[in-house]
């Protein structure tokens, strides 16, 4: 599978139960910098809420992902909310809850219900969409095959990052990761043409 499910934009949500309101923030991220600066953004933000608790998953496969309660009983928050993203199918997203303490305690089931329909209410406003699992190759070559390079650019529909044209050249392209190996076999028949991996996005 070369194709994933994550959110467009940012998203909102909120749910309110005995005086307390959760609100519910969703983000679509790919590192752990982003959650980082979110989080630290939004306790800024939102400097007088009792808890901020979060869940994220990262990558094609969701196989970076963390849930935190935020000083809420354990299990009560972070893994509702990363149950509802998984229950959505969708990577590469944060979501951070924020509570505002309405001075009834809500009990562990009152809780795990709370943090689970706030991030659902967010994931249902959020457009969610489908992208494709891409690798980024630097492809280096002389200026007189330019033309055949620009060629398949078109031909096979890649994404083209960047360009750099001189007596040598080279260019980055986004490529679908099942198409990546069709697309090197035509580079290689392309004299001069040598071509890098840089990283998947």
């Amino acid at each position: 599978m070369d194709t994933y499910l994550t959110i467009k934009e940012k998203a909102e949500g909120i749910y309110k139960e005995k005086g307390s309101k959760f609100i519910a923030l969703a983000y679509p991220v790919t590192t752990e910098d982003e959650v980082k600066d979110i989080i630290a953004g939004l306790k800024k933000e939102y400097y007088d809420a009792r808890h901020h608790c979060y869940a994220y998953i990262i990558g094609a496969k969701g196989e970076n992902f963390r849930a935190n309660d935020d000083g809420e009983p354990s299990g009560t928050a972070g893994r509702p909310i990363h149950g509802q993203l998984l229950s959505h199918s969708v990577t590469n997203i944060l979501v951070v809850v924020i509570r505002y303490f309405g001075g009834t305690k809500l009990g562990v089931s009152g809780l795990i219900h709370a943090y689970k329909t706030a991030a659902a209410d967010a994931l249902s406003n959020a457009i969610i969409e489908e992208r494709t699992v891409n690798d980024v190759y630097r492809i280096s070559f002389a200026y007189p095959v330019m033309n055949d390079i620009m060629k398949l650019v078109k031909d096979e529909d890649l994404g083209l990052l960047d360009q750099h044209f001189d007596n040598t050249c080279s260019v980055s392209l986004s490529i679908r990761q099942s198409k990546t190996d069709l697309v090197l076999g035509k580079i290689e028949k392309i004299d001069s043409a040598i071509s890098e991996y840089v990283t998947t996005i």
